[in-house]
Order: C-alpha cells, then sequence, then structure tokens
C-alpha cells in the first residue's frame, strides 16, 4: 500500500443534492462524482503511476504542500523561473499521460450542466493533500482561454474551500467541498480568487486521511 498512490477500499452511499450558485458562473454540484468515485480513482492512480507525484517549487522559492502532477496534452508546473503550462513532464521529457476518458465523460457533464458551451479538457491535475496541506488564495490566469470554465473535483477528506472576489482583499466565503463534490466556475467568476484551507486530520475510506483534487483547464485559446 503507498499512501501518494491515495490506495485504500471503500465506498459509500449517498444522495446527490441540488446545484448550488455560489455566484454567476460558479456552480457546486454536490456528489456528482460519488457514485464513479472508485473507477475515477482508479484511473487517478494510473495517471500518477506514469507521472509520480511531486511538489514544485514557486518562483519565490517556496516548496508548495500539494503534491501534483498531471495528464492530457498540457501540464501545469512551477519553478523558480516561473509558473507555466508545458507539453512534457519537466522531469522526465516524456508527454504528460493521456487523459483517461472517465475523466473527460464527467468534464463534459459537468460543463454542459453549468450552462458552458466550451469544455476544458486540455489539461488535467492531480492534487494531493494531506492533513495541514493547504493553497492560498490565488487566480488561475497562466491560460490564453479565460472564456473557458474550471472543474475541479473533489475526493476523499472535506476539504475548505476558500472562495474570494476579483482582488486578493475582497471578502472570502468558505465553502465545504465533500467527496465526490464538482466545483465548476467561469464567466464572469473564471478570475476571482480561491485557494484551500490547511486540510483537516481526517480518514476517508476511499482515500485514507487524504484528500484528491482534479482540475481541469483550457490552456490555448479556442479556434
Amino acid at each position: 500500500m503507498t499512501v501518494d498512490l491515495f490506495d485504500l477500499p471503500g465506498a459509500s452511499s449517498f444522495r446527490q443534492r441540488d446545484p448550488v450558485i455560489l455566484d454567476t458562473g460558479a456552480v457546486l454540484f454536490p456528489g456528482m462524482a460519488r457514485r464513479e468515485s472508485g473507477p475515477l480513482l482508479d484511473a487517478a492512480r494510473a495517471v500518477v503511476r506514469a507521472a509520480p507525484f511531486r511538489h514544485l517549487m514557486t518562483p519565490g522559492g517556496r516548496r508548495m504542500s500539494v503534491a501534483m502532477t498531471a495528464c492530457g496534452e498540457w501540464g501545469w508546473t512551477s519553478s523558480l523561473d516561473g509558473y507555466r503550462y508545458s507539453r512534457t513532464d519537466p522531469r522526465t521529457g516524456a508527454p504528460w499521460p493521456s487523459m483517461p476518458d472517465l475523466f473527460r465523460d464527467l468534464v463534459r457533464r459537468a460543463t454542459h450542466e453549468a450552462g458552458f458551451a466550451h469544455v476544458p479538457l486540455q489539461s488535467g491535475l492531480v492534487n494531493l493533500y494531506r492533513p495541514g496541506t493547504r493553497m492560498s488564495l490565488h487566480q488561475d490566469r497562466e491560460e490564453q482561454a479565460l472564456d473557458v470554465p474550471i472543474v475541479s473535483v473533489s475526493f476523499g477528506v472535506a476539504a475548505t474551500f476558500l472562495w474570494g472576489g476579483m482582488t486578493r482583499g475582497d471578502p472570502v466565503r468558505r465553502v465545504r467541498l465533500e467527496h465526490g463534490d464538482v466545483l465548476v466556475w467561469g464567466g464572469p467568476s473564471r478570475l476571482r480568487f480561491h485557494g484551500v484551507a490547511p486540510l483537516a486530520q481526517a480518514e476517508h475510506p476511499e482515500t485514507g486521511a487524504c484528500r484528491v483534487n482534479l482540475t481541469f483547464r483550457r490552456v490555448t485559446k479556442l479556434a
């Protein structure tokens, strides 16, 4: 058993709740991915086996507490040279693993139900949160396609998602993201600041003490 592959058995029953509108263009679908969590996590493990997790360095020289990897045409990466997208894994020079069809199907469904025409399928990030791991407030603005939404999928230990405004100093709301929740944001909300509070110490039957997050984006401009 390896913690980094979050390879723990288990499943849970649920009743999917109604969508929650956070802001114009931002919709939370509670439990949308929960029925498929087992196969989706297996697909994520396959990505991790092909391109193992790593803790990236920020341009300021800090080690990110979130462990991450990628799949699809583009992977997001960071170093002392800056934030950027790359078509190849900087560790190996090889292309990133292909995006699993299960990921693509879920992203298409979530994007459609959120009311967006364009689907973010060029880059899929797999992020691993352990107890205490956090993500500071930031904007996702390295992409050229800012008119295409972001889709974020949560598995495992519940997290407190920080939903801010268009500037870093705007008020921040705290949104609980649970196993199988899918969050889509785009349009007027595409550049809102967001982050994740330090992950609490807890256990989940499918991921142990970890939270797994899948985040999907389009990188290049629409044709």
